[in-house]
């Protein structure tokens, strides 16, 4: 990454140094730094929103745009989508300079003018509705298969919460020694979901040490077909005999894909 860049990295933990506004979440020489910002910004009633920024700074960047997710349990999908792409249409000005700062600020000064679009709807229906026809058009889904967890609970609750931020829906599967991700959703927030996988501790090794995922491999991925099911959300499930997980993919519209990546971890 560019020396611009990890100066930057060190202003904004200066910056966003209260409780929680700050969170470097991987940072790699190959996949470049991800990292959380908690910030506030006026709403449509005057009463600040809470906002999660997810930045991902490639490691060309700031020649290059960065990645953004936006998360706020106060907005709509839909919403959340709106202010991200204006995100991204802002940082296409600032190509080149560091920029994350900049984009804070600017979305904590024009927030309530995004919510006040007219193709934002008034009614929360509306925008669920017009969120989740975005979504389905760009829907990508991702087969992950793990070799072993040893800190199973903390690892399921890591899965989960990095699912839960990147708005991604799927099934975290366990049947005997098989261990599966199934993971739906925007391409690029599944493409973080995997930067994250391998990049973080988020296993121990042998002898109880914190360690990166180095055993994991992504059996499948396409974007998602009229036959295949939407999931609404991201779960945990264990099955107690292969016919049971069979039925799950089954269900999902993807008896295929069962048959030509699942079976052959079975033998």
């Amino acid at each position: 990454m560019e020396g611009s860049a990890q100066e930057e990295l060190s202003a904004l933990a200066a910056i966003f140094c209260g409780p929680g506004e700050w969170e470097v979440l991987s940072r790699s020489e190959t996949d470049g730094t991800v990292f959380r910002i908690l910030t506030k910004a006026e709403g449509l009633t005057d009463a600040d929103v809470p906002l999660e920024l997810v930045f991902h700074l490639p490691v060309n960047y700031p020649s290059c745009l960065p990645a953004i997710s936006v998360t706020s349990e106060h907005l709509t999908r839909a919403q959340c989508a709106a202010v991200k792409e204006k995100l991204l249409e802002q940082a296409e000005n600032l190509l080149s300079e560091p920029m994350v700062h900049e984009l804070v600020l600017w979305v904590q000064q024009n927030l309530r003018h995004i919510l006040n679009q007219p193709e934002m709807g008034s009614g929360s229906g509306k925008c669920t509705f017009a969120a989740s026809t975005a979504v389905d058009d760009g829907l990508w889904i991702t087969l992950l298969h793990l070799d072993h967890m040893r800190a199973k609970t903390k690892y399921v609750k890591t899965v989960e919460k990095w699912a839960s931020h990147l708005k991604l829906t799927g099934r975290l599967m366990f049947m005997g020694k098989i261990i599966l991700i199934l993971l739906q959703g925007e391409r690029n927030n599944i493409k973080e979901y995997l930067i994250l996988q391998k990049t973080s501790k988020i296993d121990v090794d042998s002898s109880g040490k914190k360690c990166k995922e180095k055993m994991i491999s992504v059996l499948f991925e396409t974007k998602v077909q009229a036959e295949h099911k939407r999931f609404l959300a991201f779960e945990v499930r264990e099955y107690s005999s292969l016919d049971e997980l069979q039925k799950e993919f089954e269900t999902a519209g993807l008896k295929k894909l069962f048959s030509e990546f699942v079976l052959g971890l079975v033998k």
